[in-house]
Protein backbone atom coordinates (compact mmCIF):
# COMPACT_ATOMS: atom_id res chain seq x y z
CA UNK A 1 0.00 0.00 0.00
CA UNK A 2 1.29 3.45 -0.92
CA UNK A 3 1.70 6.22 1.63
CA UNK A 4 -1.74 7.36 2.65
CA UNK A 5 -2.85 10.31 4.73
CA UNK A 6 -6.04 11.71 6.14
CA UNK A 7 -7.46 15.21 6.14
CA UNK A 8 -9.74 16.41 8.90
CA UNK A 9 -11.45 19.74 8.36
CA UNK A 10 -13.82 20.61 11.25
CA UNK A 11 -16.74 22.98 10.64
CA UNK A 12 -18.73 24.68 13.39
CA UNK A 13 -22.46 24.80 12.70
CA UNK A 14 -25.32 26.89 14.02
CA UNK A 15 -28.35 27.48 11.83
CA UNK A 16 -25.82 27.10 9.01
CA UNK A 17 -22.09 26.41 8.60
CA UNK A 18 -20.29 29.48 9.88
CA UNK A 19 -16.79 28.62 11.03
CA UNK A 20 -14.14 26.38 9.55
CA UNK A 21 -10.58 26.43 8.24
CA UNK A 22 -11.24 29.27 5.80
CA UNK A 23 -12.38 31.86 8.30
CA UNK A 24 -9.83 30.62 10.84
CA UNK A 25 -7.06 31.27 8.32
CA UNK A 26 -8.56 34.67 7.53
CA UNK A 27 -8.61 35.66 11.21
CA UNK A 28 -5.04 34.43 11.76
CA UNK A 29 -3.95 36.57 8.81
CA UNK A 30 -5.83 39.58 10.19
CA UNK A 31 -3.85 39.07 13.40
CA UNK A 32 -0.63 38.87 11.38
CA UNK A 33 -1.23 41.82 9.03
CA UNK A 34 -3.57 43.88 11.24
CA UNK A 35 -5.52 44.55 8.05
CA UNK A 36 -8.48 42.80 6.45
CA UNK A 37 -7.43 43.97 3.01
CA UNK A 38 -3.90 42.57 3.38
CA UNK A 39 -5.24 39.35 4.90
CA UNK A 40 -7.61 38.80 1.97
CA UNK A 41 -4.92 39.68 -0.57
CA UNK A 42 -2.57 37.10 0.98
CA UNK A 43 -5.29 34.47 0.52
CA UNK A 44 -6.45 35.53 -2.94
CA UNK A 45 -9.91 36.25 -1.51
CA UNK A 46 -12.20 39.10 -2.44
CA UNK A 47 -12.51 41.71 0.30
CA UNK A 48 -16.32 41.66 0.03
CA UNK A 49 -16.38 37.88 0.38
CA UNK A 50 -14.31 38.11 3.56
CA UNK A 51 -16.79 40.54 5.06
CA UNK A 52 -19.70 38.24 4.16
CA UNK A 53 -17.97 35.32 5.88
CA UNK A 54 -17.10 37.41 8.95
CA UNK A 55 -20.64 38.83 9.25
CA UNK A 56 -22.19 35.36 9.01
CA UNK A 57 -19.94 34.06 11.79
CA UNK A 58 -20.65 37.10 13.96
CA UNK A 59 -24.42 36.59 13.54
CA UNK A 60 -24.16 32.93 14.54
CA UNK A 61 -21.81 33.61 17.47
CA UNK A 62 -23.63 36.67 18.77
CA UNK A 63 -20.49 38.76 19.14
CA UNK A 64 -18.03 40.74 17.00
CA UNK A 65 -14.88 39.01 15.83
CA UNK A 66 -13.07 42.17 14.73
CA UNK A 67 -12.32 45.69 15.82
CA UNK A 68 -11.77 47.94 12.81
CA UNK A 69 -10.62 51.48 12.25
CA UNK A 70 -11.22 53.43 9.06
CA UNK A 71 -8.31 54.62 6.95
CA UNK A 72 -7.03 58.15 6.80
CA UNK A 73 -3.71 59.77 7.55
CA UNK A 74 -2.95 57.13 10.18
CA UNK A 75 -4.29 54.34 7.96
CA UNK A 76 -6.98 51.87 8.89
CA UNK A 77 -6.58 48.55 10.54
CA UNK A 78 -8.21 45.55 12.11
CA UNK A 79 -7.64 43.36 15.13
CA UNK A 80 -9.50 40.53 16.77
CA UNK A 81 -11.82 41.37 19.63
CA UNK A 82 -11.08 39.58 22.89
CA UNK A 83 -14.06 37.27 22.24
CA UNK A 84 -12.87 36.69 18.67
CA UNK A 85 -9.35 35.86 19.82
CA UNK A 86 -10.68 33.46 22.47
CA UNK A 87 -13.02 31.71 20.00
CA UNK A 88 -10.22 31.35 17.42
CA UNK A 89 -7.92 29.81 20.05
CA UNK A 90 -10.70 27.43 21.11
CA UNK A 91 -11.29 26.41 17.49
CA UNK A 92 -7.55 25.86 16.95
CA UNK A 93 -7.40 23.69 20.08
CA UNK A 94 -10.48 21.75 18.97
CA UNK A 95 -8.85 21.08 15.57
CA UNK A 96 -5.65 19.89 17.27
CA UNK A 97 -7.63 17.51 19.49
CA UNK A 98 -9.66 16.19 16.55
CA UNK A 99 -6.46 15.56 14.58
CA UNK A 100 -4.82 13.79 17.55
CA UNK A 101 -7.82 11.47 17.87
CA UNK A 102 -8.06 10.97 14.11
CA UNK A 103 -4.40 9.94 13.97
CA UNK A 104 -4.99 7.33 16.67
CA UNK A 105 -8.14 6.11 14.93
CA UNK A 106 -6.28 5.98 11.60
CA UNK A 107 -3.62 3.76 13.16
CA UNK A 108 -6.31 1.50 14.64
CA UNK A 109 -8.19 1.25 11.35
CA UNK A 110 -5.21 0.83 9.02
CA UNK A 111 -2.68 -0.79 11.35
CA UNK A 112 -0.05 1.88 10.72
CA UNK A 113 0.41 5.61 11.17
CA UNK A 114 -0.55 7.96 8.35
CA UNK A 115 2.18 9.26 6.09
CA UNK A 116 3.61 12.51 7.35
CA UNK A 117 3.45 15.67 5.34
CA UNK A 118 1.23 18.63 4.69
CA UNK A 119 -1.77 16.54 3.62
CA UNK A 120 -2.07 14.89 7.05
CA UNK A 121 -3.67 18.04 8.48
CA UNK A 122 -5.63 20.85 6.95
CA UNK A 123 -3.39 23.69 5.80
CA UNK A 124 -4.45 26.68 3.75
CA UNK A 125 -8.12 26.52 2.95
CA UNK A 126 -9.39 25.43 -0.41
CA UNK A 127 -11.94 27.58 -2.21
CA UNK A 128 -14.62 25.21 -0.84
CA UNK A 129 -13.52 26.08 2.71
CA UNK A 130 -13.92 29.78 1.99
CA UNK A 131 -17.34 29.60 0.36
CA UNK A 132 -19.94 30.61 2.94
CA UNK A 133 -22.87 29.07 1.07
CA UNK A 134 -22.47 25.29 0.67
CA UNK A 135 -22.35 23.11 3.73
CA UNK A 136 -19.59 20.59 3.24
Amino acid sequence: MNDIRFVVSPRIMGEEKFFGPGIATLLHRVEEYRSIRQATASMGMAYSKAWNIIRRAERELGFSLLNTTTGGREGGGASLTEEGRTFLRQYDRFCALVNEHARTDFETAFGRPPASGPAATKGDPSEEDLDPDPVS
